[in-house]
């Protein structure tokens, strides 16, 4: 567990939020690729930080920073803010530009036809006093979009820009699929949007001639890199700089395109213009960068289930629905003979200002002990409680201050971070 004060202000500074790691490809390539230290797999969005001030537990280098709060449920919602955020400026500057030290890519300005039904993301990562873009589809003309759940993964607000028009929109969560790396978005009052031209066949060879579209480094216009097919049914794993929050995907069309940082839920095209794929994460650290993208007919297939469980408004094992309940705490860990740990209290490690957390009278150092008169003993009892709530729902919180007096308060919870 990642302990956090509430922010008084935010700063100015930018950062690079990276996830590397090794690849391990299990398909038809049957090959093992290990970054050396520093390099392995991003993911391709992009995080542009407006750091917090008092925010703790962010490390980072020239060219890789860890995610602004790990670990389950660090604000006492239902979500990490580990996910999988890449940074900014990732693999060089705009149409094959680079920064120092970096490779050179061969990506040019992304056509009109290109374009079409493909928008650029937004975030505002508030409690992380950060921002974040990536890129996604228009799946239909009334404003459903398709992306990557690490593109808006800890977004309290998300906009969305639809890049042939330049129209811009509020975006709802519909749902989220961590573990297959699937968003769904609602734009509010859209309608007669042009929609992505999707090929479901699942006719994709190794050799067949692509094109990755994305907003590559979150500049908001969009790139083109083409490429190969390198293989079919590719398994990377991806984590954090730091090593922590390991992610496997499976599944995967593996390419040679350059795929940039910014570009996660863009579109990779085949040869007839048609979405094959969506981007979804890239190599670093080596001369020539490998892309790996979602099927499309996978995604669509995780898309349905998300709407399945939308209909019905009840979260599955990886599906969460809409945002989840927020009750505004970052949760402690307690240290025993030099081992940190969270499984002995509930204790609260900080509150985070204009939540319910606050109104109730919350502080660091007070240990929550029950919720509408269940017990949690542990932190990860009370994120597992507060998960079974929807925002909007009044609930009763027990607690002891550090003097060991008991309190007790109801708080009505509000939408909290994407998960």
């Amino acid at each position: 567990m990642s302990e956090f004060d509430a922010p008084a202000e935010t700063t100015t500074a930018h950062h690079q939020r990276w996830r590397t790691g090794t690849v391990v490809a299990m398909g038809l390539a049957a090959a093992l690729v290990v970054g050396s230290a520093g390099t392995g797999l991003v993911v391709a969005a992009t995080a542009v930080g407006s750091q917090v001030a008092a925010a703790a537990a962010t490390t980072q280098t020239d060219t890789t920073a860890s995610s602004d709060a790990t670990g389950p449920d660090s604000y006492g919602g239902t979500q990490s803010f580990g996910g999988l955020a890449g940074g900014a400026g990732g693999y060089g500057g705009q149409n094959g530009t680079s920064e120092p030290g970096t490779t050179t890519l061969d990506t040019t300005t992304a056509t009109d036809a290109q374009s079409v039904g493909v928008v650029v993301i937004d975030t505002a990562l508030d409690y992380e006093g950060a921002a974040a873009a990536g890129t996604g589809l228009v799946l239909t003309s009334d404003g459903r979009i398709l992306t990557n759940n690490h593109v808006v993964a800890g977004a309290s607000s998300i906009t969305v820009t639809v890049v042939s028009t330049g129209v811009e929109y509020v975006a709802e969560v519909v749902g989220t699929d961590a573990t297959d790396d699937i968003a769904v978005l609602e734009l509010v009052d859209a309608s007669g949007l042009a929609v992505a031209d999707l090929d479901t066949t699942g006719e994709v060879a190794v050799g067949d001639a692509v094109t990755g579209v994305g907003n590559a480094n979150g500049t908001g216009d969009l790139t083109a890199a083409a490429g190969t097919v390198l293989s079919l049914e590719q398994s990377i794993t991806a984590q954090s700089s730091d090593g922590s929050d390991a992610e496997d995907l499976t599944g995967l069309i593996e390419v040679d395109a350059d795929i940039e940082s910014g570009e996660s839920g863009g579109p990779l095209y085949d040869a007839d213009g048609e979405v094959i794929g969506i981007d979804t994460a890239a190599s670093s650290g080596t001369t020539n960068v490998t892309g790996y993208a979602i099927p499309i007919e996978d995604a669509l297939v995780i898309v349905d289930a998300i709407d399945a469980a939308a209909a019905t408004g009840v979260d599955t094992d990886t599906i969460s629905v809409g945002y989840p309940a927020f009750l505004g705490i970052a949760l402690g860990s307690t240290t025993r003979t030099g081992t940190t740990t969270d499984s002995d209290t509930a204790l609260v490690g900080g509150v985070i200002a204009d939540t319910p957390a606050e109104t109730i009278g919350l502080t660091a150092g007070d240990t929550i002990t029950a919720v509408d008169g269940t017990g949690v003993a542990t932190a990860t009892a009370l994120s597992a409680t507060l998960a079974g709530y929807e925002p909007g729902d009044t609930v009763t919180i027990d607690w002891v201050d550090a003097a060991g007096a008991a309190h007790s308060a109801d708080a009505t919870l509000i939408a909290g971070p994407v998960g």
